[in-house]
């Protein structure tokens, strides 16, 4: 009977605002966030904080040095054995596939696109290979938030609203990749884009040259000679394999600790700029998801945080909706970033790799979002997509496994394998 009762509820009535993300009349839901984040939010002591930014700072570093393991990793290999590595995904579909599975499996779409970032710019992985990598690791990172919302199927009004938040991510994720998946792999606008930004910046004042930046080099090449060092007692192969498998750990180690110590350190402020943004303007919650993501190094930390604030009904999907897209432009700065790492004559495609990351994330929101024909599309499919879970769960389970478990690991078998 309570569950019936609050099915019809008036919390429903938000859920039918518009998608631009403003505050529904009288304001009252952006008073109950802050209060609710003033009051459980841990207060740390000084010397607490001083030591987890002095973390956050060591994990920088160690990002940094693990691209830089990754890059010797590929150069110690050899061209030919560095490309027979990423022969399997010289397919399209199968790079697309893989940037889903890996990506769902690592639970970082950051290392998966730093990766392969690092792998263009030490000339193991041409670009044509990495751009459908980098879209699948756009679409797989989005599992994290919707198993987030799975902290509220006891109850089915509540497990509606926090699934139909969250798979608002995916369902604009993958818009975006039907768009712009086939119009890559025929005209190659993103290749072309990125190639030419690149070329323009590269080496001028207005980008810094990555080969310029020694002191990065001069910082990081103890951490890289020692790994170095402990694989050289085995073979010329398995020694770089494991220098490359050491530095993809120390990738996804670096990137899931600095999140979960920003996290720490800033959820409680972050939170706060995030709820009040969200009840003003649709561009500056964009703005505010994008400026979160930046500081947090992950759109999943963005999104999520957003996620119990639906289940509860203070806020609409409607209205996590921009900060969502806000957020995916927000994480590839990141992987710009890294790509500043590396050195040598691929340095500069590695570079345009990470440009590619940027460019797409950029289209999709215009396309997508600013464009008003497309925008209620992704709203859309995950209300609905939350309305018939609610009603039978198992369909959650069965849309998850196969879209992001099932689908890319048979395309690997069939197309990749076979």
């Amino acid at each position: 009977m309570a569950e019936a009762a609050s099915d019809g509820g008036p919390d429903d009535s938000h859920e039918k605002g518009d998608v631009s993300g403003r505050t529904p009349p009288g304001g009252a839901p952006l008073t109950a966030p802050a209060a609710e984040s003033g009051a459980g939010a841990v207060r740390l002591p000084a010397w607490t904080k001083a030591l987890g930014w002095c973390g956050v700072a060591g994990l920088i570093y160690l990002l940094i040095c693990a691209v830089s393991i990754i890059s010797r990793g590929f150069a110690g290999l050899g061209s030919d054995a560095a490309h027979t590595m990423f022969a399997f995904a010289a397919n399209p579909w199968v790079g697309l596939s893989v940037g889903v599975l890996g990506t769902v499996l690592i639970q970082s779409s950051t290392t998966t696109t730093a990766i392969a970032v690092t792998a263009v710019g030490s000339g193991a992985l041409p670009i044509e290979g990495a751009i459908p990598i980098i879209l699948g690791a756009n679409v797989g990172t989005t599992v994290t938030t919707s198993l987030v919302a799975l902290a509220f199927i006891g109850d089915r009004t509540e497990f509606r609203r926090a699934l139909g938040a969250s798979t608002v991510h995916d369902f604009y994720n993958w818009l975006a990749l039907l768009i712009f998946f086939p119009i890559e792999l025929v005209w190659h606008p993103l290749k072309r884009i990125s190639g030419t930004l690149t070329n323009a910046l590269y080496g001028t004042d207005w980008l810094p040259n990555p080969a310029h930046l020694n002191f990065i080099r001069a910082a990081t090449r103890p951490v890289e000679h020692g790994v170095i060092h402990a694989t050289s007692h085995v073979s010329s192969t398995l020694g770089p394999l494991f220098t490359i498998v050491i530095g993809a750990g120390l990738i996804l180690v670096a990137v899931r600790y600095l999140g979960k110590l920003l996290k720490l350190l800033m959820v409680g402020r972050a939170r706060d700029i995030l709820i009040k943004a969200v009840g003003r303007n649709a561009y500056l919650a964009m703005a505010s998801g994008m400026g979160v993501t930046v500081v947090t190094q992950s759109s999943t930390i963005t999104t999520s945080v957003l996620v119990p604030f639906a289940g509860t009904g203070i806020l609409t999907p409607a209205q996590v909706y921009p900060v969502v897209v806000g957020s995916n432009l927000g994480t590839t700065f990141t992987v710009v970033f890294a790509a500043f790492a590396g050195v040598g004559q691929d340095a500069k495609i590695g570079l345009q790799a990470a440009f590619v990351h940027l460019i797409y994330n950029l289209f999709a929101i215009v396309v997508i979002y600013v464009i008003p024909l497309l925008r209620p599309v992704p709203l859309f499919c995950a209300q609905n997509l939350a309305r018939v879970a609610s009603e039978h769960r198992w369909v959650l389970a069965v849309y998850l496994g196969s879209v992001f478990i099932a689908l890319p690991a048979l395309v690997i078998v069939l197309v990749g394998v076979l």
